[in-house]
């Protein structure tokens, strides 16, 4: 297992919209920097930084520096429209890169099914896997029909273990349907407080190993199903005062949670 970074562990720096912008944005070079003086060796490039819409120049000097730095590159994108794929694996033969995660957006799961059989042969002769992540849009059930439908090597889950609160599925409810399926894991941690008055809930975003997650009993779940996967870290740290406070705050929360993950053995 090999632990790694997301662009989502980093949101704020990146920009989020509807925010106030940061007044020194971090780009894609900036983050391989970061990983690599984090000693950490695997980013995720998801969709806050769209990379189909760079050139072939750009996407070459993106991977010359992180050949260099020593860091791996995975991708990020949502959608499961065939054009829109295979730019993603366009670009992930440029980055040498195995495995990309997508988000379904489309309500119809007859029509994604579709849309995915008809881009695998494509991602599998390139050995290329797909990550769904779940999101909110379909049950885990639903997902797990999926891909029990396709029943192909090259498409799996990119579990998320925070996500499914949206549709009222707990962390335990989403292991269970999913963990069979899963490529790829995203290390989300959360609490869920009581409001004040005592009338509802929060779930709020927590450093990795400092919240309700169970990491421990999670990755030995994994171990358990002989899952080798990579491990990538998102966070949900919350707008403070204003966004460069708010930066601070996500830069200390990922430094915690890598000291946290590194202290459980992860690396």
């Amino acid at each position: 297992m090999k632990l790694g970074i997301s662009t989502y562990a980093l949101a704020w720096s990146i920009g989020v919209p509807g925010y106030e912008a940061p007044q020194n944005p971090v780009n894609t070079i900036d983050l391989i920097e970061i990983a690599h003086k984090l000693n950490i060796s695997l980013l995720q490039i998801a969709d806050n930084i769209p990379l189909h819409i760079m050139s072939d120049e750009e996407l070459e000097k993106i991977r010359n520096i992180a050949v260099k730095a020593g860091v791996e590159l995975e991708l990020g994108t949502r959608g499961t429209e065939p054009d829109h794929l295979l730019k993603y694996l366009h670009v992930a033969s440029i980055f040498e890169s195995k495995f990309l995660r997508t988000i379904i957006i489309n309500p119809d799961m007859e029509v994604v099914t579709s849309e995915l059989h008809t881009i695998l042969p494509e991602f599998e002769a390139c050995g290329v896997t797909i990550g769904v992540e779940n999101h909110g849009l379909h049950t885990t059930r639903q997902l797990a029909g999926l891909f029990n439908s396709i029943k192909s090597p090259y498409l799996g889950c990119c579990l998320d273990t925070v996500n499914s609160f949206e549709i009222m599925e707990g962390t335990e409810q989403v292991v269970n349907n999913l963990l069979p399926y899963t490529v790829n894991l995203h290390i989300k941690d959360f609490d869920v407080q009581r409001v004040k008055h005592k009338m509802g809930f929060e779930i709020l975003g927590k450093p990795a190993g400092e919240g309700r997650l169970g990491i421990p009993n999670l990755m030995g779940l994994l171990k358990e199903q002989g899952k080798d996967i990579n491990l990538v870290i998102e966070l949900w740290p919350p707008f403070t005062n204003n966004v460069e406070e708010t930066i601070n705050l996500e830069n200390d929360w990922l430094k915690r949670s890598i000291n946290n993950l590194k202290a459980m053995g992860l690396k």
